[in-house]
């Protein structure tokens, strides 16, 4: 008899090939699992779990003191589709998370290391009390998964694509895409990503994505379409809000059909960096709405992020604020301490504080803090290789941000966080690329106008004076854009012989950061290579900005 994870309930299939959903309820110490209501109990109460922890615990009873294979759990929860270590990795941790158990202890999983996982507390068989509901009932509300509670990661299920065109093949490639979208999304470590087996089953051409995210118990819903025309290959998708049925985002690909494989990459990239930003912000303001004292965690981290972007004292003490606050909610939130890691880095990166070796070693600790706890989210890779900035440590810095763009091919901050490296260490032309690949990634991203600057420095290596003073300006002239960058700026029209230009950018710069010297300018940014410093410096000497060049 083979157990079948579908919708948030398990099924049994007899050998007759007749479905019936599970009615069991396994008790152990103070807990039930009661399989037809897809429920973690403990002592009466719910408690909340994704689907997939759910199963995996239910998996382990299923099959008391029998070891189960790493491959067994991975058949039996992911079906066919290929994850990684990490994805389970994460469900063992959330499994002995909900049951107040820790790697450790391990009071009801057990690891056999190299072999697999074994579940070791008593357990004891519960007849569900009360008349027995009509089996179609049964199955429509099983599967129907409980709304995540408030204080999970944001969800997403991914429909596939409509094929709008009358050719059949491209079925093949409608579905295969809205898979590689899921795959993509999945390397985002905060959010939680429903598994093709599910969203694929309640996909069709007349679904209601915002109907089908409800019953799949998902806070977003990204579908779409496909079109041949002529030859044209045409992609639209939309990502809508479950709960209040808005269309949060929504974008049109279009393209050669000779190009139709990269147009595949390309749609994938923008897609997962599009809905990174646009998730967060939907999720931002949707914190905002509750009342302080009732914030979660992933609440507070979004507050947070939506603040720290904006480089002034008070909102950088807002975002430590609430990333302390959803810290003190989830301890083991590891993108929380690498939000704080983002704050003490902004502080000492702008020269905001009285204690600079203080901040410093507080955006490490705050970096490695996450890395303990998450060593492959991409976020806290990022946050740890650009603490060694702040140290003009470039050889150390480099890994952690290549090690964060592996994990996440298409995470733009990432790749501009490898750029900057490679411009501040004298290839110009690496760097040139990457941030290139960065602003067509994310081109709405917080850090854009780092990016435009970033690539104006790439010009003065080489320079190339009037076009590193032509995208300084964009740089300093784009929202979120600081006082350093507006100090790019003066430096680069000064060296393109654009004095009137460069003069404003200077006054600018003290606008922003009052008393700011030549020196606070190559802390922050430490050009390697000898002349082009020399070039920077004289500049700004001609703008008045006093310092000595460490």
């Amino acid at each position: 008899m083979k157990i079948v994870w579908m919708f948030g309930v398990f099924f049994r299939k007899p050998a007759c090939g007749v479905s019936y959903a599970e009615t069991m309820i396994y008790a152990f110490d103070e807990f039930e699992l009661d399989l037809d209501r897809a429920e973690l109990r403990q002592e009466g109460e719910v408690r909340a779990v994704e689907p997939q922890v759910f199963a995996l615990i239910a998996l382990l009873i299923e099959h008391p003191d029998r070891l189960l294979t790493r491959e067994e759990i991975l058949e039996a929860i992911w079906g066919r589709r290929i994850v990684s270590d990490s994805a389970l990795t994460s469900r063992i941790k959330s499994a002995r998370r909900a049951l107040g158990d820790d790697g450790r202890n391990q009071r009801y999983i057990k690891t056999v290391h190299g072999k697999g996982l074994r579940f070791i507390a008593d357990v004891e068989i519960l007849a569900r009390a009360g008349p027995a509901r009509a089996k179609g009932a049964a199955i429509e509300e099983a599967m129907r998964v409980p709304e995540p509670a408030t204080d999970q990661r944001p969800s997403i299920a991914v429909l596939p694509l409509r094929n709008l065109s009358n050719q059949v093949d491209w079925r093949n490639f409608a579905e295969g895409l809205a898979h590689e979208i899921i795959v993509e999304l999945s390397r985002l470590r905060w959010l939680f990503v429903v598994a093709r087996g599910s969203s694929f089953r309640l996909g069709s051409d007349d679904a209601d994505p915002c109907e089908t995210g409800r019953i799949l118990g998902v806070r977003y819903c990204l579908s779409g379409t496909l079109e041949v025309q002529d030859k044209r290959l045409v992609v639209t998708t939309e990502l809508a809000d479950t709960a209040r049925g808005d269309v949060v985002w929504a974008e049109r690909y279009s393209g050669d059909l000779e190009d139709v494989h990269e147009m595949r990459e390309q749609i994938c990239a923008s897609i997962l960096s599009s809905l990174e930003i646009h998730i967060t912000r939907q999720e931002a303001a949707q914190a905002r709405l509750k009342v302080p004292d009732s914030l979660d965690a992933w609440s507070a981290y979004h507050l947070g992020m939506q603040h720290l972007y904006r480089f002034n004292h008070r909102d950088n003490d807002i975002a430590a604020d609430m990333f302390s606050r959803a810290v003190r909610s989830d301890p083991g939130f590891a993108r929380a301490y690498a939000g704080l890691s983002f704050v003490h880095f902004q502080t000492a990166f702008l020269r905001q504080a009285g204690d600079m070796v203080a901040e410093v070693a507080k955006a490490r600790d705050y970096a490695q803090q996450g890395v303990d706890l998450d060593p492959i989210d991409p976020f806290v890779n990022f946050t740890m290789g650009r603490s060694y900035w702040l140290e003009a440590d470039l050889d150390r810095s480099y890994p952690w941000l290549e090690r964060a763009t592996s994990l996440c091919p298409s995470y733009a901050q990432g790749i501009y966080a490898q750029a900057w490296t490679e411009t501040m260490s004298g290839a110009p032309l690496d760097a040139r690329d990457h941030l290139d690949l960065s602003m067509r990634l994310s081109p709405l991203d917080p850090l854009h106008y780092a990016m435009l600057a970033a690539r104006g420095l790439t010009h003065v290596t080489l320079e190339e004076d009037q076009e590193a003073a032509d995208w300084a300006d964009r740089g300093a002239m784009a929202p979120g854009a600081h006082g350093l960058i507006a100090m790019i700026a003066a430096a680069a029209n000064q060296l393109a012989g654009r004095e009137q230009r460069a003069q404003f950018w200077a006054d600018d710069t003290r606008r922003l950061l009052p008393g700011v010297t030549r020196t606070d300018f190559f802390e922050a940014f430490p050009i390697r290579d000898a002349h082009q410093r020399q070039r920077m410096a004289a500049a700004l000497v001609r703008l008045g900005f006093e310092g000595k060049v460490p």
